[in-house]
Formats: structure tokens, sequence, C-alpha cells
């Protein structure tokens, strides 16, 4: 589970360090993943990871695409392809995954993110030969052609109408990563722009799905109740012949320079039900060695109910209706993003003060060891929890693989985050945000719309 997920997930959870019998100073003692690793001649990576918890199994792949490596001008294409691998291929009918994995109690889904375009498949373990088959099938044989294209492209553009233009924050969100970032691709929200997917061509799509859907710019996992010799069969017998392109990978090479001063954008929309705020810092990578203090320093500030920004700005000071703060740690530069909406009739700027405020009150002021715990509770449970099911079980590999540097991390991560310190933690925030330059974002409601509502 990535950085940013896993602290979304921690906000609901509530048990206490004995729930998971650890204290501040004694380490839950984790047992490892066990799991194997292979590549395919034609540079596919394949990872088993056997659990008989269930008697079901994940069948997940990841392609090393997301919104970052979009062409230009041509943004949501990695967002595109999630959605036309679900229609035909040479040997499947459109929307036929339903048939292999809903119709036999399973479920299948994916995800875009900037790094990584996912696909997850659930079944019963003797369904898994079938759902092999498939994933090697749309691999390969995918019919990237104009009906597919354009009725996909559609969906698309009414997910970004629904999400982005009719949702009451939907612009603020999509607004955050554009006003950040000045050269990095990581600028262009993953759901793209209408705009971009209708200057689309069905050669601009050809030639996406060469470049970056392929074996060598795959990751395969497998978890869950199998038996390893004939997993190892079935993969070679249907993934193995996938044939690997002569063209080199493509790979975004563009870094972000530090920022050189703050920066300040106005956001506006036409219907804004209370205005809203972000400071946002440039971030290290996930695979960084502070990525785990940043993730307990966001997780102290707006982790749940007892957050220290909740308490604060929504209880205590009564500013704010709602607040956030998300380490979204990438595979490259990420982002640390403090976000407030004003409570009724408050003013922007004293909203922005107070969040700023409260930060810096973090890197600053002592941090009790009972709350240092207790955040490392939430997020240890949070994991831990999801490990339990195939399903989550092979996303906490397969994002250990495909973004942390190695599968192996899966068995590392939880064993850093436990080490972090009170001291780290500050010493983190004081590097990243307190002692560098910031965007702010704030979200009003356009002037003619403000105009005609007196």
């Amino acid at each position: 589970m990535s950085l940013s997920r896993l602290l979304h997930a921690a906000a609901a959870i509530t048990a206490s360090s004995a729930m998971l019998g650890f204290a501040a100073d004694a380490p839950l003692k984790i047992a490892p993943v066990a799991f194997t690793e292979r590549v395919l001649g034609n540079g596919l990576q394949v990872i088993a990871v056997p659990s008989s918890a269930s008697p079901t199994v994940s069948v997940q792949v990841w392609y090393h695409v997301g919104a970052k490596d979009d062409p230009a001008g041509r943004s949501g294409f990695a967002h595109l392809f999630e959605h036309l691998m679900f229609k035909s291929t040479a040997h499947l009918k459109p929307e036929q995954f339903d048939r292999l994995t809903e119709d036999v109690g399973g479920s299948n889904n994916a995800f875009t993110g900037n790094d990584v375009t996912g696909y997850t498949d659930l079944v019963p373990s003797n369904h898994l030969e079938v759902l092999l088959w498939a994933e090697a099938e749309r691999m390969s044989n995918l019919n990237v052609v104009q009906a597919n294209f354009v009725s996909e492209r559609a969906v698309v553009e009414e997910e970004y109408r629904e999400r982005v233009l009719a949702a009451p924050y939907g612009r603020f969100g999509n607004a955050i990563a554009p006003a950040a970032y000045q050269v990095h691709p990581y600028k262009r929200p993953s759901i793209g722009s209408i705009a971009d997917l209708e200057a689309a061509t069905l050669a601009d799509v050809v030639a996406y799905h060469a470049s970056h859907y392929r074996p060598d710019n795959a990751t395969l996992v497998v978890a869950g109740d199998f038996d390893a010799t004939q997993l190892d069969a079935w993969v070679d017998k249907y993934f193995a012949p996938v044939p690997r392109p002569s063209t080199p990978l493509l790979r975004v090479s563009v870094d972000e320079p530090a920022w050189a001063t703050d920066r300040s954008v106005t956001v506006t929309a036409p219907q804004v039900p209370l205005p809203a705020v972000a400071l946002v810092w440039l971030a290290l990578p996930v695979t960084s060695a502070d990525a785990p203090a940043l993730q307990i320093a966001a997780a102290l500030l707006g982790s749940g109910e007892s957050s220290r920004l909740n308490q604060a700005l929504v209880y205590r000071q009564r500013i704010a209706g709602q607040i956030g703060f998300d380490a979204d740690l990438r595979a490259g530069p990420g982002l640390l993003t403090a976000t407030a909406t004003a409570a009724s009739g408050k003013p922007l700027a004293a909203v922005a003060q107070a969040l700023l405020a409260e930060v810096r009150r973090l890197a600053t002021q002592p941090i009790g060891s009972a709350e240092l715990a207790k955040v490392k509770t939430q997020l240890l449970t949070s994991a831990l929890l999801a490990r339990q099911t195939p399903e989550g079980l092979a996303s906490a590999v397969a994002d250990a693989a495909v973004l942390q540097g190695g599968a192996g991390h899966v068995n590392t991560d939880l064993i850093a985050l436990q080490g972090v310190s009170a001291a780290d933690v500050q010493r983190v925030v004081q590097r990243y945000v307190t002692g560098a330059h910031k965007v702010s974002v704030t979200y009003v409601q356009a002037a003619a719309q403000q105009g005609s509502a007196k």
C-alpha cells in the first residue's frame, strides 16, 4: 500500500497500542512476507506470494506507466487505457473480465496513478489459470481500434465532468498539482482534460499502447492460495510467449528544481460552498530514508478526529470546517499538502495563517510519546489489516516492487515506520516544510457568481 493511501486508510483506525501488543519502546515483531521473484525472458517481472488464509487468489498486473508518462498535449492517456483494457481483445469480448471474475464470485478493478496503472483481479483459486490467460491476452492482443477509443474517451470525459466540474471541490483538488509543479510532468492530473482527449487521434493511442503496454514494462503479482509449481507452469505458458518489443522503453527523466520563492495561485469556480486553501511544499521521492518520518508527520497533523489540525482549527478555534494533510510521496518528487475549508464567515487568510501556525508548531513543540505511539498504531493497523487478504497482500508487494525500489521493501517498511522518533518527525518538518518555500492555492467563488448572489 502506498504512503498516501495508507494515510487515508489510517483515518478510520482507532485501535489502541494494546490491541497490537506493542508500546513506543517495544516495536511490534512482524512476520516477514514470503515471496519468490523471477524475470521472464521477455522482461516481465513475476512475483508469487503464497498464502493459505482463504481459498482465493489475487492476480495483479502493474504497468510502469502513469499520468506523468502522458504525451505532451495528451493528458489523460494513462487513465484512458485503464478503461480501454476492459474492452475487446483478439479472443475476449468487451467487458468479459466481469464475466470471468464477478460471475464466479470474484471481482476486478483498475486504478491510474502518477507512476503506475494497475489491474487487479480476485477469484476463487480454481479460476486462477483462466485469469492468467486473460491478463496475458489483453497484454498482447488488445483491440486498439477506433470504436473502442471513441466510446471510452466519452466515458473518461464524463468522469471529468462529474469529478472535476460538477463536484463542489473538484476543481480545487484538480488544480493543486498544476499550480505546484513548475516543470515536472506530474503537473498533469491523471484524469486529463477534455481538450486534450478531444485532440487525440487513434494513431496517438496506438503509439502509446505500443510504447508502454509491454511485458518488460510490467510486474505480475499473484498472491493467495496456489500451487507454486503449477503457477510457474501457467505463467510460462501464457506470459512467456508475449513478445518483447525491440524499441527501447520511454522513461521520464525530467526533474523538478527546488522552488526558489513562495508562490500564490487563486482558483475560481461557479459554485463554491465555502472557500478553501491549500499550502503545498515539494517533497522527496518515496524511496527516501525520510519517507517514514514524513508519513508519521502527515498522520499527526491530519489523520482522524484527534489529529492536530482537526483539534486546533475545527474544534478549538472553530475557524475551519474540514482539514487535511497529505504526504503524497511518489517515484519522483512528491508533494506535502495541508488543506482547510473555511468555516462559515471566517476569512480565508486567517484560515491559512492558522493552518501554517499549526504545522510550524509540530516542528518546534514537543511531541508526546503517547501521541506518537497512537499514530504508529493507526498506520501499522491499517497496513496489517490490508495484508490479511490476498488482494491487500498483492497490492503491498506490488507497491514495494514497482514504486519503492524492490519487493523486499514490503518486509522493511513497517520496521522503518516503527523506528521513527519524535526528533525525526521534527527534523523532516523543519527541512521540507517550515524551512522550504511553499505554494498557496486559494479556492473561491468566481466574481460573476458572487455578484449575482447579492
